[in-house]
């Protein structure tokens, strides 16, 4: 049964699921067009880098960060009132955590965007992430916290595999012609996500053994890495169709997903479709 006292969370859920799909969009967008012109995949900040340069960019990136912000929002209120039903027991405690912590980076990139829309980012040379993690790495013991940092982050890109292999994304999916009929897409950009966190991940380990914040890095150190493998500008180019999957895996969230604790009792999910198809085939 629903509980109508927490209503208000879903259009933030829906505007917060919006705008991560539009950043995923958006990212590999621009990334496929520079490959296509012979250019290297970029980042996020780069990204919204080039599309405040663009015609109506200032508009755009209010509506990244709006959509940025109501995902943050969304997180908070779900590890609060455990919206999805995490429990309050270590398992579902980590969860909640998790949900908070990710909020809270999707919300420090609505910032960013904010940032390019008021002017007021630092226009110096070299990366910036480098420039924290050398800060990071100057700390007592700041090599083993990032070093920390990067197995939960390649533990949560292991998660997004298991999710893509295991399909549980469907249990929260409403059933309906577009998620029966295109959940192969929606696998595939799960799995890119994973793979993608992995490499960010394993990059940050790198960094933290070599002693060198060079290393690290977001989506473009990630696009870099995959670069200089064999068949490096193939492997690029599906992870940016990947991450264009994943934005589309994004909005069907924002529009479809299931929130247990605020669940319709008529609605019922794509596994429960799927399980009853496989009964009764």
């Amino acid at each position: 049964m629903a509980d109508d006292k927490l209503n208000w969370a879903m259009p933030v859920m829906r505007t917060g699921y919006a705008g991560r799909a539009l950043v995923y969009a958006i990212v590999s967008g621009i990334s496929l067009f520079a490959i296509w012109h012979g250019e290297e995949a970029k980042g996020t900040s780069e990204a919204l880098s080039m599309v405040e340069r663009s015609p109506f960019g200032l508009t755009a990136l209010w509506v990244v960060a709006l959509g940025l912000f109501a995902y943050m929002g969304w997180r908070l209120v779900d590890a609060a009132f455990d919206l999805e039903d995490h429990g309050s027991d270590a398992k579902g405690i980590l969860a909640r955590l998790g949900q908070a912590v990710t909020g809270m980076i999707h919300g420090a990139l609505g910032g960013l965007a904010l940032l390019l829309i008021f002017g007021s980012t630092d226009s110096g040379e070299g990366s910036k992430t480098a420039f924290y993690l050398a800060k990071l790495m100057s700390w007592p013991f700041g090599e083993i916290i990032l070093g920390i940092v990067a197995v939960i982050t390649m533990g949560a890109g292991v998660y997004y595999l298991h999710k893509a292999w295991t399909q549980s994304y469907r249990q929260k999916l409403q059933a309906n012609h577009f998620t029966l009929h295109w959940n192969r897409l929606l696998q595939a950009g799960v799995a890119a996500q994973g793979v993608s966190v992995l490499i960010i991940g394993g990059l940050m380990g790198l960094a933290a053994w070599q002693h060198d914040p060079q290393a690290a890095g977001g989506l473009d150190k990630a696009f870099g890495w995959l670069g200089q493998q064999i068949y490096g500008q193939v492997l690029v180019t599906a992870m940016c169709v990947g991450l264009a999957l994943f934005a589309l895996f994004m909005a069907v969230n924002a529009v479809y997903r299931i929130i247990p604790r605020l669940k319709d009792p008529d609605v019922m999910s794509l596994a429960t479709k799927v399980k009853q198809m496989a009964d009764g085939a």
